[in-house]
């Protein structure tokens, strides 16, 4: 019956299988006939002149570009062309694979084609031959626009240095002179006339928004945009507030989640707020060249203000001071609150008015006047912030409450901000407007990159506590899976909390030098992607999609290795005729030869050539010639012990007055434990360069029992002499070959010296063999009446 059961399912799953196989084959399009007719992506000559026309434009402004805004947004238009340009290859690309893989199936011209399938075969070659010389044209074209586009970016990097060194370099009017306020109170002719155009394009952009039949949905647009902006804030806020509350775990993690999500709702709201209300004034008519670059400018500003407001809510919590992620008291905290919202709304009326004078072209002593007055109010309101914090927290001392824990961080920020803003102030002073304003956007950019930053890392650190946390259901996941402890967990959570952190470190500090105020996400991201993606990296030939296959092949490699050297030291070495020592040595040599090899797949993974790593040898090869000598030279003598053994695993060895046995071969150094279980760690290189002596290597070295006793004058030497042999000879350990004997040792007027020698099996049952020893014959020497001599008195 089972019999029958057996082939009726395989027959049943047989059959199954065919009639699959049937309607494929009938669905499936013939593969040859189907090609000519196929649809096929390619790039028009039009459009490749298009895009032609597109970077030579972007050229030219950049050849007539003389301000660092307007070099700022042709940055982010060549960012944008590669990018359609990138669109474009990454959609022939698949294309050209298959057109290549439907050459390759009809196979190379027959020197004689003849027939009608032949010429059918003959004119789909020739077809598919055709749209591949097409798309592999259009591609080298878009790969030599692309590596010209390309060549805009760091060429556009050193015309904004220029512009800005020029700028914070040049020397106009001190803040005192009455030349730095003439264009406020007496403005010249031609700067009236271009606020006039500004406002005149303004209010006409306006009039188009509010013409009659639009006025009421310009309304609503409005409305809506203020009200998300205020109120939709408020409900994402709660709304992102009750998920971390109730589906974040309970503790750190919860209180980070909570910090990041009040500065997402507040980004989120505004972002929204914001396209609503440019859709609502720009929905009929497009803006000006002068008012869309101030729309894109002013639109970097609101960010810049929102991000200032909303960090600094995340970060003070006032409302809610169990949720506040830095160690500060809730005096401090209150007395720092209006201080970001104020900063905030002083950068986006004086910045927003500067920007004005920059997209209308008004003269250089405006746009000085609007510098110098930014810089001047931003830094006394940093000052004011500095002082106020400081008060509140000598009133907090005063009060006798606890005082916030100060850090060597902390206070190397307060120390250059505090240096940074006397700077500020004297260079306005002296006249360097552009110099002090310089500084000012840098203080609130590090304010930004700094508060950011810490945020991130916070929510990094408790997001690997949580996830590899003994009592998480993470943590008891990966504890089953991985079969590691509770203390290999929390080593694992401490290392890549670690990595992370630094990695965000490292990130912040390219942040600090490569943004500043107005810069884009996205501006800031292709900065560090271009400076961690340097000629330097890029020779090494690391591509990020090679990244997972290195970590899988690290990952594999370390599991691999732990598993075939269980197996060695379980199942395979016990089984052979191997003493303990060598199988020890074997399966060190074993594991440290593995990790070498699993290093170097990692590093083959990454696509690293190892030519392209001359460098890191040179460095390594300094390194190893001053500072890494000894850990060099340690490592080879490991190398020689396992493979020579002169010592190995279980010998008792003796070298500079230590002796114990030894228990493990490492690569840098030996473990020797000592009789009372202590562990000596020797370097190996002073097993191979200095005398040492081993008890047991050859395994038939034996011990030596020896005691030295001394008698009175008056004794019957011949009596304590058998008594003392008798005594070693009836002992279980004592050997018969070679036999015991007693020696005269000395004579002298203390008294008689014997001495007593036997062989035991083993070095290391030496000492245990003498204290018996040593009990028996002072017992039988008391039976005897005999006794041992006194020392004579010291005088």
């Amino acid at each position: 019956m089972g019999d029958a059961l057996k082939w009726l399912v395989l027959s049943v799953v047989m059959l199954f299988q065919a009639s699959t196989a049937v309607l494929w084959a009938a669905e499936a399009p013939n593969p040859i006939s189907a090609v000519p007719g196929a649809p096929s992506f390619s790039v028009s000559q039009s459009e490749l002149q298009d895009l032609q026309v597109r970077l030579d434009r972007i050229k030219q402004q950049v050849s007539q570009a003389n301000n660092l805004s307007l070099m700022v947004g042709l940055q982010d238009s060549v960012q944008l062309y590669i990018n359609d340009i990138d669109t474009l290859q990454s959609t022939l690309l698949p294309e050209q694979k298959q057109l290549q893989a439907q050459l390759d199936v009809l196979g190379p011209v027959s020197p004689v084609e003849v027939g009608a399938e032949k010429s059918e075969i003959a004119m789909q070659r020739a077809d598919l031959s055709e749209q591949k010389r097409r798309i592999d044209a259009s591609l080298t074209t878009l790969a030599a626009l692309r590596a010209s586009a390309a060549g805009l970016i760091p060429q556009i990097a050193g015309i904004r240095r220029s512009l800005l060194e020029s700028e914070v370099t040049l020397r106009s009017g001190s803040i005192l002179g009455p030349e730095f306020w003439s264009p406020l109170f007496s403005p010249r002719k031609d700067d009236r006339q271009r606020l006039s155009e500004f406002v005149e394009q303004a209010q006409d952009a306006l009039a188009v928004a509010w013409q009659p039949g639009k006025r009421l949905a310009t309304v609503l647009l409005v409305v809506l945009a203020l009200a998300i902006w205020s109120w939709g804030r408020r409900v994402a806020d709660r709304g992102l507030t009750w998920l971390c509350i109730h589906r974040m775990p309970e503790g750190r993690l919860r209180r980070s989640s909570l910090a990041l999500a009040s500065v997402i709702a507040t980004v989120l709201a505004t972002a929204l707020a914001m396209q609503l209300l440019f859709y609502a004034l720009t929905r009929q008519l497009p803006l000006t060249p002068m008012l869309q670059n101030f729309s894109d400018e002013f639109e970097k500003l609101i960010y810049l203000c929102v991000m200032i407001t909303g960090l600094s809510r995340a970060l003070l919590s006032t409302e809610h001071p169990s949720w506040r992620l830095p160690t500060i008291s809730d005096s401090v905290a209150h007395a720092l609150e209006p201080f970001p919202r104020i900063v905030a709304c002083t950068l986006l009326v004086l910045v927003g008015l500067a920007q004005i004078s920059n997209v209308s072209g008004m003269s250089a002593s405006a746009i000085l006047l609007g510098r110098g007055v930014i810089a001047l109010v931003v830094t006394v309101l940093f000052a004011m912030l500095f002082r106020r914090a400081n008060k509140a927290r000598r009133a907090v001392v005063v009060a006798g409450d606890s005082p916030e824990a100060s850090t060597t961080l902390a206070g190397l920020i307060y120390s250059a901000a505090t240096v940074a803003m006397i700077i500020s102030l004297f260079a306005l002073l002296i006249g360097y407007v552009s110099l002090a304003r310089f500084i000012t956007y840098e203080l609130v950019w590090g304010f930004l990159v700094l508060c950011g930053f810490y945020l991130l890392i916070q929510l990094l650190k408790d997001s690997f506590e949580y996830l590899f946390s003994a009592k998480s259901a993470s943590g008891k996941a990966l504890k089953q899976l991985l079969g590691i402890g509770d203390t290999r967990l929390e080593q694992i959570s401490i290392v890549l909390s670690g990595v992370g952190r630094a990695a965000l470190l490292l990130l912040a500090i390219i942040s600090m030098f490569v943004g500043g105020v107005g810069v884009t996400l996205g501006q800031l991201f292709s900065q560090v992607v271009a400076i961690l993606g340097g000629d330097g990296l890029r020779k090494l030939n690391v591509v990020p999609a090679h990244l997972l296959n290195a970590v899988l092949a690290l990952l594999i490699g370390i599991y691999l290795i732990r598993s075939l050297r269980r197996w060695l030291d379980n199942e395979f070495l016990p089984k052979t005729n191997m003493d303990p020592g060598m199988c020890a040595s074997l399966s060190t040599l074993f594991a440290n030869i593995g990790y070498a090899l699993v290093i170097l797949l990692t590093l083959s993974s990454l696509g690293i050539q190892w030519t392209n790593l001359a460098w890191i040898v040179s460095a390594l090869s300094v390194g190893i010639g001053f500072g890494l000598q000894e850990i060099v030279k340690n490592f080879v003598s490991g190398l020689i012990l396992l493979t020579e053994r002169p010592v190995k695993v279980g010998d008792l060895i003796s070298i500079s007055g230590v002796e114990g046995d030894i228990r493990r071969i490492n690569v840098r150094a030996t473990e020797i434990q000592l009789s009372d279980r202590s562990i000596v760690i020797v370097p190996n290189s002073q097993l191979i360069s200095q005398n040492l002596r081993n008890v047991t290597l050859g395994g038939s070295a034996q011990g030596v029992a020896s005691l030295e006793l001394t008698f009175p004058l008056d004794i019957d030497p011949e009596q304590v002499k058998n008594l003392l042999y008798d005594t070693y000879c009836e002992h279980e350990t004592i050997l018969d070959k070679p036999a015991p004997m007693v020696r005269f040792s000395k004579l002298s007027p203390e008294g008689i010296t014997l001495t007593v020698t036997g062989y035991v099996s083993s070095p290391r049952i030496v000492a245990a063999t003498k204290s018996d020893l040593l009990f028996e014959i002072l017992k039988r020497l008391g039976a005897a009446g005999i006794a041992l001599a006194t020392p004579a008195p010291t005088v």
